[in-house]
């Protein structure tokens, strides 16, 4: 053993064998630490750090970790130094040091360190023998990355990363529906079959109490991973499927008749809370449960006068979420007193959520008052909110005005009342909508013109005032108080104290004047010369400009420069961009706008908060009057009637930057079938009953029962293994949705123990002829994540019954269904060397096609004819003749025709394809029949 000390005797360091302790190495990295913690810079000691985390022992590596995540950024020089001692890490058997390069990853991790170690990330997440701290660890730092850089994590992960949803542990469970709510929102379809993952771990929660006794949180089970799920389903339109639908009502229905009871502490009542805010928010996102709508009606009116603030602000938050859902707002004007006093709360996020709920039940009944009562607010409203009580009153005016004046004087009173918190779109709005108008014109030139004649007028006013005079301002010419001399007068008085932006509008107006009002010229002429000296670079020019144009020999340039504005060009609207662009771009995001049913339905204005447009005005400043420049919008015309009103709420153009979506692979449809699917496939297509599928793990098999056009589809999954299977997962792709439909029944159990077996029924409509047979996707965890993609033997002639007929009634009816196109007809042959075939084999293949059979009509006794009856429920009984003419000579190659005539042209071809296949198959001599091609 040797010491060292310094120069004040104190040891420094002690080596023992070579091996150099904490003290020396670590304690260095560990000063360094606390010189950055207190703001020095410590770039030399960086390299210290990087070469730290290489350490064999784990407190030093555990500082090294520490400090390469302070003191390095993704950008850092030396990153790329530690990307293989993270990568080892990764790779190493011990769990403690996966979770340190976990959390380097997470915390430092940029696009390179992310590209390079996200495969190993995500083989910690899905192998079966990381521990389930690791699993968490590593699902949150694929969560991390994703949202970083959402090209990292790859699509062909997606079916592996929904089944960690079945973990045993709560934890991994969490941290995993925590990244897949984040992939499904920007790729749904790729995720989308975690909809019935999430309602069925919710079901085992909330119904069957199916948890670790650790997550009863005060008698809420998990609550965290309930808000989670209850949040995912948000993300997917309402299922179709009613065994879907069902688990969901089911654990609504407890989760709100649990939250009748009443909550013994804080804690409890806060966990209660938030499960059943959150299924209220699915619930009105189903929009198909009446009875949970009915419940949550009548409480979210006791939410909203609670004296806990979180219970109000979350009350008037879901109340808003109803009324963009709901098809009538009656239940919600009951309250509508409490929600206008809710804009005096105490709090201001309730005051806020106020507003967006009165905003949200806003119809033409209650749109005065409405707007009245957010006028007065506004007088004393914090200014944090003004701009958007501003942009929501505007809206509301337009949308809503069933009379000319009420529209012109609220926006002239809320541009009046707001003052800064005015935004430039909401006064050229104003001006748009007046020019569009005729209307509107006379009326808003004379109330502008006494705003300007007030002692006290804010500078937007001015800007208005400019641009309706200088338009407008001839019609009001004769009317007492409104002569040219007195326009000219208000809108100088307001000149000194304006912008020079506004002041630009102004020497425009002015020009106007010139062309409008010959007999005030002198006192124009005036302002243009004395501006055309001022320092403004652009008043100068205009006065110059001016000057000049006014004092030309003739008035056909001037007449021409100062022609009437054209109407405003349609564009997107600006108001309602504006509004919505708080909520875009966050992490999670809404399935919903703040507004009526009708901005949840218009797809465009959806649209503004899913994707975050960018702004970008065609324009930089104001738009002068007298030119044509400026953003502007639409012609739209007020009347009298709130249907067609000031509706199209177009303003401002903006563009937004097209989202890139990557699509992965549909792995249930047909072009990702399972090697050897057709031979279990083929057999099944003639049978009723039997296995469709077998290998050494797993047994699919079927049986199936038809009444005319309803199929029942009964799957029967056996575990083959001598270990339980795990996360089992079935999908259905149906390929001809709009002719077959499928309705899910029951679903097969998560979790297989060795020979056990679970089952899934699926009922199957024929609503018309149909092609494609539907496919099913299984995957489970055995192991390792394994799939198979199966194809269905669900074909139209499963949908048939055989008829009896007499000859005399065969033929009549083949005569009147007569030749093309409602026949079909084709020679073909056998299959492949080797195959033969004979009359047993025939007979059994047609009468598995479900023809009924009818012995003596036809004159050759080898020919085959039968009958048959298609059943569809949209397209009613098609009739269905057939007439088989095999030729069974050795010394010739074994041929067939077959001819098939139905009284709908769709059908022939269909079943002609399908009995072609299976006929040319014949048998192979060396086995009783295998079905393989």
């Amino acid at each position: 053993m040797e010491a060292s000390t310094d120069t004040r005797g104190r040891n420094t360091s002690a080596r023992c064998d070579g091996q150099v302790d904490f003290g020396e190495v670590g304690g260095v990295t560990t000063n360094l630490l606390y010189i950055y913690i207190l703001g020095w810079n410590v770039d030399f000691g960086h390299l210290e750090a990087v070469n730290l985390i290489s350490a064999t022992k784990y407190s030093e590596k555990q500082i090294g970790y520490l400090a390469v995540t302070l003191f390095l950024h993704e950008q850092h020089e030396l990153l790329h130094l530690v990307v293989n001692s993270i990568r080892k890490d990764l790779l190493d058997h011990n769990e403690l040091n996966n979770c340190l390069a976990l959390h380097a990853i997470a915390n430092v991790g940029g696009r390179e360190m992310g590209e390079s170690l996200s495969g190993d990330v995500h083989r910690l997440l899905i192998s079966p023998t990381s521990k389930a701290f690791v699993k968490k660890k590593a699902a949150l730092t694929l969560l991390r990355l994703y949202r970083k850089y959402s090209s990292i994590v790859q699509l062909e992960w997606a079916e592996r990363i929904i089944s960690l949803m079945d973990d045993s542990d709560m934890g991994v469970t969490l941290s995993v529906t925590s990244l897949v709510m984040a992939l499904a929102q920007d790729n749904p379809d790729q995720y989308k079959g975690s909809y019935v993952k999430a309602a069925q771990r919710l079901k085992k929660i909330v119904v069957e109490d199916d948890y670790a006794p650790d997550y009863l949180y005060y008698k809420v089970p998990c609550p965290w991973i309930q808000v989670k799920l209850l949040r995912l389903l948000q993300y997917y339109p309402p299922s179709d499927d009613k065994h879907v639908r069902g688990l969901i009502r089911e654990s609504l229905q407890k989760i709100l008749d649990a939250a009748s009871e009443m909550p013994k502490n804080v804690q409890q009542n806060n966990a209660q809370n938030a499960v059943l805010f959150e299924a209220i928010n699915l619930t009105i996102h189903l929009d198909t449960e009446h009875n949970l709508m009915v419940q949550i009606s009548s409480r979210l009116g006791k939410f909203i006068t609670s004296r806990e603030t979180n219970v109000r602000y979350l009350g008037l938050e879901a109340m808003t979420h109803l009324a963009a859902r709901a098809e009538t707002l009656d239940p919600i004007k009951k309250h509508q007193s409490i929600i206008i006093g809710s804009l005096r709360d105490r709090d201001i996020s309730v005051r806020r959520q106020g507003l967006d709920l009165l905003y949200s039940m806003c119809d033409a009944s209650n749109a005065q008052p409405i707007v009245s009562e957010l006028l007065k607010y506004l007088q004393n409203a914090d200014f944090a909110i003004r701009e958007e009580m501003v942009l929501k009153i505007a809206i509301l005016t337009e949308k809503y005005a069933t009379d000319v004046q009420w529209y012109v004087d609220i926006s002239l009173r809320l541009i009046a009342t707001a003052g800064d918190h005015v935004s430039d779109e909401v006064w050229q709005r104003v001006v748009q909508i007046v020019t569009n108008n005729d209307e509107l014109q006379v009326y808003a030139a004379q109330n502008i013109l006494q705003y300007m004649k007030s002692d006290h007028c804010h500078e937007t006013l001015v800007k208005i005032g400019g641009y309706l005079l200088g338009e407008f301002g001839h019609l009001i010419a004769d009317n007492t108080g409104c002569n040219p001399i007195e326009q000219f007068l208000a809108l100088q008085s307001k000149f000194q104290s304006c912008s020079p932006s506004t002041k630009a509008i102004l020497l425009s107006s002015f020009i106007k004047f010139v062309n409008l009002f010959p007999e005030i010229k002198t006192q124009l002429l005036q302002v243009f010369n004395q501006y055309s000296h001022t320092l403004d670079s652009e008043l100068q020019q205009r006065a110059c400009e001016y000057l000049v144009l006014a004092t030309l020999p003739t008035d056909d340039l001037l007449r021409t420069v100062c022609d009437e504005m054209p109407p405003f060009p349609e564009r997107a609207s600006a108001l309602l961009s504006r509004l919505h662009l708080k909520h875009a771009g966050t992490s999670d995001r809404r399935t919903w706008v703040v507004g009526g049913r009708d901005s949840n339905a218009d797809p465009k204005e959806f649209n503004l908060v899913r994707s975050g447009p960018k702004r970008s005005f065609t324009t930089n400043g104001d738009p002068p009057p007298g030119t044509n420049g400026g953003s502007h919008g639409p012609t739209t015309k007020a009347s009298g009637s709130a249907t067609d009103g000031l509706n199209d709420l177009a303003g401002l153009e903006l563009s937004t930057e097209p989202q890139k979506i990557l699509r992965g692979p549909n792995l249930a449809s047909a072009a990702h079938l399972s090697p050897d699917w057709e031979i279990g496939y083929n057999k099944m297509l003639l049978k009723a009953e039997g296995v469709l599928y077998e290998d050494v793990q797993i047994q699919v098999g079927i049986r199936t029962e038809y009444r005319s056009q309803m199929g029942c589809v009964l799957l029967y999954f056996t575990n083959k293994s001598s270990a339980a299977i795990g996360s089992f997962t079935t999908t259905l792709d149906n390929r001809s949705a709009e002719y077959l439909k499928i309705e899910t029944k029951s679903l097969p159990e998560s979790n297989i123990e060795p020979d056990g077996q679970t089952q899934q029924m699926v009922m199957f409509e024929a609503r018309s002829v149909f092609t494609d047979p539907p496919t099913i996707r299984i995957s489970y965890l055995a192991g390792s994540l394994q799939g198979l993609t199966l194809q269905l033997p669900v074909v139209i002639h499963k949908f048939m019954d055989g008829a009896e007929l007499n000859s005399e009634d065969f033929f009549k009816r083949w005569k009147q269904i007569g030749g093309a196109p409602r026949e079909a007809q084709k020679v073909f042959g056998l299959a492949g060397k080797g195959r033969t075939t004979d009359a047993a084999f025939t007979r059994s293949t047609v009468e598995g096609f479900k023809w009924g059979i009818l012995d003596g009509v036809d004159p050759i006794t080898k020919n085959i004819v039968g009958a048959s009856v298609l059943h569809t429920s949209d397209g009613g009984k098609f009739g269905c003749l057939m007439r088989l003419e095999p030729n069974y000579d050795t010394n010739v190659r074994k041929m067939f025709r077959l001819t098939i005539r139905a009284t709908d042209e769709s059908v022939p071809p269909v079943l002609m394809k399908l009995m072609e296949e299976r006929l040319s198959h014949g048998i192979l001599p060396d086995t009783a029949f295998s079905g393989r091609r």
